[in-house]
């Protein structure tokens, strides 16, 4: 009768056992500056867990690399795209597992493709939000929601918000001064008041905090809320000030409430406190939680504008750690309407990303409100310094390792992360 020898025997009990495991082999998505495309590899990500298979995202390796299981139909998706790629063994991937362990490093594993939502009125072109461009570049489907959907409660279905060069104050942006005679802005202004009109409002702003009432309670309740540009202060300067009036007659036919700063409350706002509001209509800022270069551009020439983003310890701070994965630490700026925000107004409960050294302003941050958590990212367009109306559409195709532009990437993932289970 034939005998298996002790050794031999072992060996094949080993590869039977966990020879799946431990041989299979894996794609490695890298994410440092060898990769050709680091755009379209977060679309690919996506793909893959929209086709319900899981991915582990590899923290500080390799400027934030993603592992997967090895499919032919991945790599051909990899390839289309141009996302530069390797394929390794299963001995390959331990040796990276153990490296991560030992350094500031960790695995996050991505489970479920979150379903995206971005607030963006009917007339608002692609070009005017940096977010749906990357987005399109990327190959990552969302869908567009306005004031109807949001109040309608159409929220509820989407894990993920963005909102861009929005004005939830009810001033129109405060483009008075330069365009109140501009076909865009009076058609702006039209489709807004006959939202507010149909919906019930009497004024755009009263339209305005109620949807911006209805957001932080999709927070609440376990949403993620991503805002850039005018998006971000202006969310929570309607907060604060709701039950007064902080708008020009320009805006509503009213005067403001002279006691509008005295009764704000900063209780109900994200992000920012003790900001003063600029209620002009013909200064083209809301209030002083933007800081320059938004004001003037010649006290930071653009050559000299960079932002540099915080380092966190991946094992203990997953969250900012996937937040500001990338393969540069030091991004060239860029404005917006809100470029950037004053250190001193932000919350201490919120966590701070990146800031430009040297500075007071802060371009990045984070925080956490009751089973969610929104994050803000300041400047319109991270591959056009100066961005202003009608300026045509950034082609990323031109920019596809964009540090900037990953940033908002970062921030589809980041949901994938954590399974969520709304409670009302």
């Amino acid at each position: 009768m034939f005998k298996f020898k002790p050794v031999i025997f072992i060996i094949i009990f080993i590869f039977c056992t966990f020879g799946t495991t431990v041989y299979a082999q894996k794609i490695l998505i890298y994410m440092d500056l060898k990769q050709t495309d680091h755009l379209k590899a977060y679309g690919v990500t996506y793909r893959t867990l929209e086709q319900g298979f899981n991915v582990e995202w590899l923290l500080n390796f390799r400027g934030g690399s993603f592992l997967m299981d090895q499919s032919s139909e991945t790599e051909r998706v990899l390839r289309i795209r141009g996302v530069a790629y390797s394929i390794i063994s299963g001995a390959e991937a331990a040796a990276i597992y153990a490296k991560i362990e030992e350094n500031n490093m960790e695995v996050v594993l991505l489970e479920k493709a979150p379903e995206i939502a971005v607030y963006q009125s009917p007339r608002q072109t692609k070009w005017d939000d940096a977010v749906a461009l990357a987005l399109d570049y990327a190959e990552v489907p969302y869908t567009k929601l306005w004031d109807r959907e949001v109040l309608s409660g159409e929220l509820e279905k989407y894990d993920w918000l963005h909102l861009h060069h929005e004005d939830f104050t009810g001033q129109y942006g405060k483009f008075y001064r330069n365009y109140h005679n501009a076909p865009w802005y009076i058609e702006m202004v039209r489709m807004n008041q006959a939202m507010a009109s149909e919906l019930g409002f009497k004024k755009v702003s009263r339209l305005k905090l109620s949807v911006a009432k209805t957001i932080k309670e999709y927070v609440r309740r376990g949403g993620f809320l991503f805002a850039m540009c005018s998006g971000t202060d202006t969310f929570d300067i309607a907060l604060a000030a709701e039950g007064t009036d902080i708008c020009d007659a320009v805006f509503d036919s009213d005067p403001i409430d002279p006691d509008f700063q005295q009764k704000l409350d900063y209780s109900k706002t994200f992000a920012f406190e003790n900001f003063t509001l600029i209620t002009d209509p013909m200064v083209y800022e809301f209030s002083d939680i933007d800081i320059p270069p938004s004001h003037n551009p010649l006290l930071r020439p653009e050559e000299l504008d960079y932002f540099t983003l915080f380092e966190f310890s991946a094992k203990y701070d997953p969250v900012p750690t996937m937040l500001t994965q990338c393969h540069v630490s030091i991004i060239k700026g860029y404005m917006g309407q809100t470029t950037g925000f004053l250190k001193r107004l932000i919350k201490k409960s919120v966590v701070i990303l990146a800031e430009t050294d040297g500075t007071d302003q802060v371009k990045y941050l984070h925080g956490n409100f009751g089973r969610g958590t929104f994050t803000f990212l300041g400047g319109h367009d991270p591959e056009d310094y100066r961005h202003y109306v009608g300026d045509p559409e950034t082609q990323l195709s031109l920019h596809k390792n964009s540090p900037g532009y990953r940033l908002i990437l970062n921030n589809i993932l980041f949901p994938a992360a954590k399974k969520k289970q709304r409670k009302t």
